[in-house]
């Protein structure tokens, strides 16, 4: 599962559009390299899901989540830890951390619950309503506000989503909720990242995957089964395209602004159903793409708007009047 598209800081890692005075524009000279690590980021999150929802096949949903989370801080842990030293997990908002780590944690699971009984690219298309979530949750917890055209672009986005899920329809499963909970779920945890937006990303990476395996830890006796050698195989390298996925997409987040990146985490779609029809042999239906690309049409939208409130925001930090 990748990060939502319009998400100005993706594991902590602060927008390259960020807080003024705090970071500048990386040189365009990187731009090029930024879109290629967001695509191969997008290939890997893909494969990621597509193995987590062979897995559901077995094992329960809460199981296949925490193996991924073990795999997560086994890669990321030592890594944060010698990069860092003893003081890697320091933060003065703790709470913060744990907020964010819960929602993400949830948000795996509702994911990977919904994978289940789910098409991919249908999971991943309704998965990308986060950013209507994170437009609404920004007026109250970040003070944000949103214009007409903000919210047009996310009713439109929610237009798309009605019609991957189909509500009335012969084709509407209850099971489409789960991804739509999966988009709430890492709504918060992206709002609390940029809440906490000066925090080290390496901190807030390792707090998440620490507090999540932690949480899971706890649910998992009540939803295991033993797993057998070629389970275990696959969930480490289910963990291993999810770990990889999120490395790829925090590079690319420091070669280049937010607003650039974002358009391109839909090409995760295309993946999706592709690797879905390689694998299940399933094609998405029409109403699936249909319902895509109004999605992605919405969330480009809305990167654009955001990409130009960021201008705005320079010029005026820099005491400049647009003309």
């Amino acid at each position: 599962m990748s990060p939502p598209p319009s998400v100005s800081a993706v594991a902590g890692c602060p927008s390259a559009e960020g807080t003024p005075g705090k970071r500048v524009a990386p040189a365009r000279d990187t731009t090029f390299a930024a879109i290629g690590l967001a695509v191969s980021a997008t290939v890997f999150f893909a494969m990621g899901d597509v193995a987590a929802k062979v897995l559901t096949s077995t094992l329960p949903a809460i199981e296949v989540t925490w193996l991924r989370y073990v795999v997560f801080c086994l890669v990321v842990i030592p890594t944060v830890f010698i990069a860092r030293g003893a003081r890697a997990m320091y933060t003065p908002r703790l709470r913060l951390q744990i907020i964010r780590a819960l929602a993400m944690a949830g948000s795996s699971v509702f994911f990977i619950l919904g994978l289940g009984h789910l098409q991919v690219a249908e999971a991943t298309a309704i998965n990308f309503i986060s950013p209507i979530f994170i437009t609404a949750l920004s007026i109250p917890f970040l003070g944000e506000r949103v214009g007409v055209r903000r919210w047009v672009a996310a009713a439109v986005g929610f237009l798309g989503v009605m019609l991957v899920v189909q509500p009335g329809g012969s084709a509407f499963q209850l099971a489409a909720l789960l991804p739509i909970g999966a988009a709430f779920a890492w709504a918060v945890a992206a709002i609390a990242t940029r809440r906490m937006s000066s925090e080290r990303p390496e901190a807030t990476l390792a707090w998440s995957a620490v507090i999540g395996l932690i949480t899971l830890t706890a649910f998992v006796p009540f939803n295991w089964r033993a797993p057998i050698a070629g389970e275990i195989g696959l969930a480490v390298l289910m963990g291993a395209f999810s770990t990889t996925g999120h490395w790829l997409i925090i590079l690319a987040y420091r070669k280049a602004a937010a607003s650039i990146i974002a358009p391109f985490s839909y090409v995760q779609l295309l993946f999706a159903g592709l690797l879905g029809f390689a694998v299940f042999g399933t094609v998405p239906g029409a109403m699936t793409f249909t319902g895509g690309i109004v999605i992605a049409a919405s969330g480009l939208y809305t990167a654009h708007r955001e990409r130009i409130r960021a201008r705005e925001a320079r010029l005026a930090a820099a005491g400049i009047r647009r003309p």
